[in-house]
Formats: structure tokens, C-alpha cells, sequence
């Protein structure tokens, strides 16, 4: 089968990462007999410098007629001037939003062996596998107003956090679909006590509750989450939450699997088909651009590949390839080899070039 993929590399480490996650792909599809068609474009501050702007109508368009978007990083302290009319990161906010990605998917697992590569106690992080469902393209990264101004007293900022009754229960639905085919476990996470957006959660979320039985709800508010996701985070299986504290939470439990350079996401446009979980997205690292390593060949591309096997699942539908990614990651780092992030005493260091071209190989080898 043949596949458009839109490739977006952007800023920092982004490019790094990007190369060795089609080069697993590549494995792929010479392995189960699919093609491949990577098509670049630019996001972000390589977009600004080059374009003006941080995310250019023609790659926009790109992802449009793209079958799916595999991104690496944004941003860098070259483009950090706080008074600046464009940010990298207001590209990615853009693509978010004009492709509707609405649905942050972020699966944490430790795997077994990098248990003694976390700072916290192996006992604690051990059988970790979670997932965290993120609202994208609400709430207070998109609310208005949004602003800064000055008064005769001083100055002044303001940020809105606006949700819809529309865009709660999209992801709310999303959490309890996916927690049906998991552990059926969904925590619902807000700050229902203080926000009267988390109280209109709260209460959708117990409306749409109703049509899943099967599944156990837990409402909990986000400070305790916060807690509970070092002190015992085998509790939770499905956590769906809402833009601001989805972003602060999966940086918390990046933690938990090692590094944030082990972490993948994928950002869908619709609540994934019940049979074939299929649905148009955009796959990224969780981790940011890291620009003081770029093109050192230390950054981890674990993530990011680990990014383009849900790629191949969720917007492909190509489940047996996606499971052999996974198993390649595993092999490898069963075999002792580590990035510099999740490096541990005997073990054997890799670089970037060097961790991809190892799990391109065990795609390739794998009976």
C-alpha cells in the first residue's frame, strides 16, 4: 500500500529525531510491502525565518493532502523575544487548531528494562502503563481575550480559559472509547472546586458516563492527580483532561518511563472509529526542540519513532507494523543499548544515527 506522509522537522533536535523515524519507516514498509512518500515542510522558526510566519499556507496545505503529519520540534531561544509578533510555537498552535487536532493522545509505559534509569524507585514506576488524553485545541492556550495592556497603575495580562459544552464531551467521549478497549478505568482530571470550566467538565462528564457502565469513572482534581502520578501511578489507566493540565501532567509523567525523550503523542482529528481506531493526526515527541544539543547526534529518537508506529496505527491502520516498532524498541534496549538521557552504568551508548539505524535493523529482522 502506498501512504502520503507530511514530514515537518522543524526546529533544534527536530530534524535529528525526524531522519531516524523515517528510517524506521522506511524498514517498514520494505518489511510489510508498503511505500512511503515523504513530503517536507516547514514549522516553526525555520518557518519564520524563511517565510515570515510560523506555520506558511503551503505547508498547511501539505498536511492537508497528506494521509497523516510526523513532526519533530519547535521553537528555540533565537526566536524568545517576548515582545515578538511571531513565535515557533504559534505555528504548531495553528496546525492544531486549522487541522482540528483535537485529541492529545499520550501513552506512558516503562518499560521493564529502563526501571533503574527513572529517579524514582524502580518499585513505584514498575508495570506504569498509562495513557493521557489531552484536550488541544481549547481552553486557555485559545481562549479570548488574550492580552497585555497597560493602566495607569501598572501593567496588566489576562488569559481566558473558554471551553464549549461541544468541545468537552469530543474528548471526553474520546477518554471513554479508548478506556473501553484498555482497562476501563478513565480519570477525569479538572479543578472543578475553583473553575466553573472544570464544573461544566464535571458535569458532562458524568452525562456522557451514562453510556458507558462498563467503564469507572474517577473525577479528580488536578493538584491530587499531580501527586498521585509519583506516589502510585499504576492507579491510574486512561487520564482525559483538558489543555493546560494535560500539558503540565505528561511532562510530570515523562518522568515516569525515564525521559521525556521516550515519550510519544499523537493529536487526532476525531474520535477514533470503534473498529479500526482509525483517524487523521499529527505524531510528535512530547519533548521540545533542545537546540543547545542539535546536530551532536546525542538526542534520544525513541520518542519520536515510537511516534511514527502510532502513526502507522491510528491514522493507517496498520496494527501488525505498529506492534513490530514497539517490539524493535524493546529488542534494542533489551540488547543493552542506551541514548545519552536514559544512558545507566554497563550499558552500551548510542547516538541518535546509531539508536535509529539499531531498530531499523530488528523491523528488518523480525520473523
Amino acid at each position: 500500500m502506498k501512504f502520503k506522509i507530511a514530514v515537518l522537522p522543524g526546529d533544534g533536535v527536530g530534524p535529528d529525531v525526524v531522519k531516524e523515524a523515517q528510517r524506521v519507516l522506511d524498514e517498514v514498509g520494505k518489511r510489510f510491502g508498503h511505500r512511503f512518500d515523504f513530503s517536507t515542510g516547514h514549522v516553526g522558526g525555520i518557518a519564520i525565518d524563511k517565510y515570515g510566519e510560523a506555520l506558511p499556507e503551503p505547508t498547511l496545505a501539505l498536511c492537508r493532502r497528506s494521509d497523516a503529519v510526523l513532526l519533530g520540534a519547535v521553537g528555540g531561544p533565537k526566536w524568545d523575544d517576548p515582545t515578538a509578533k511571531v513565535r515557533p510555537e504559534d505555528g504548531l498552535l495553528a496546525l492544531r487548531k486549522e487541522l482540528d487536532l483535537f485529541a492529545n493522545l499520550r501513552p506512558v509505559k516503562m518499560f521493564k528494562v529502563l526501571e533503574n534509569s527513572t529517579s524514582l524507585k524502580p518499585a513505584v514506576v514498575r508495570g506504569v502503563d498509562l495513557l493521557v488524553i489531552r484536550e488541544l485545541t481549547s481552553g486557555l492556550y485559545f481562549g479570548k481575550p488574550k492580552q497585555q495592556w497597560t493602566t495607569a497603575i501598572g501593567r496588566r495580562a489576562v488569559d481566558s480559559m473558554y471551553y464549549t459544552e461541544q468541545e468537552i464531551e469530543r474528548i471526553v467521549r474520546v477518554g471513554f472509547e479508548l478506556a473501553m478497549i484498555r482497562r476501563r478505568k478513565l480519570t477525569s482530571v479538572d479543578k472543578a472546586n475553583v473553575l466553573e470550566s472544570s464544573r461544566l467538565w464535571r458535569q458532562i462528564t458524568a452525562e456522557i458516563a451514562v453510556e458507558y457502565p462498563r467503564v469507572k469513572l474517577d473525577n479528580m482534581l488536578v493538584d491530587a492527580c499531580a501527586m498521585r502520578l509519583i506516589q502510585n501511578p499504576i492507579y491510574f489507566d486512561v487520564i482525559v483532561t483538558e489543555n493546560t493540565f494535560g500539558d503540565i501532567l505528561t511532562d510530570e509523567a515523562s518522568m515516569l518511563a525515564g525521559s521525556m525523550g521516550m515519550l510519544p503523542s499523537a493529536s487526532l482529528a476525531g474520535i477514533p472509529d470503534k473498529k479500526t481506531l482509525q483517524a487523521f493526526g499529527l505524531y510528535e515527541p512530547i519533548h521540545g526542540s533542545a537546540p543547545d544539543i542539535a546536530g551532536m547526534d546525542i538526542a534520544n529518537p525513541v520518542a519520536t519513532i515510537l511516534s511514527a508506529g502510532m502513526l502507522l496505527h491510528y491514522s493507517l491502520g496498520l496494527k501488525q507494523e505498529a506492534a513490530a516498532v514497539e517490539r524493535a524498541v524493546l529488542q534494542v534496549l533489551n540488547s543493552g543499548y542506551r541514548s545519552k538521557d536514559i544512558m545507566t552504568k554497563g550499558m552500551k551508548a548510542v547516538g541518535t544515527a546509531g539508536m535509529g539505524k539499531l531498530i531499523a535493523r530488528a523491523v528488518a529482522e523480525q520473523a
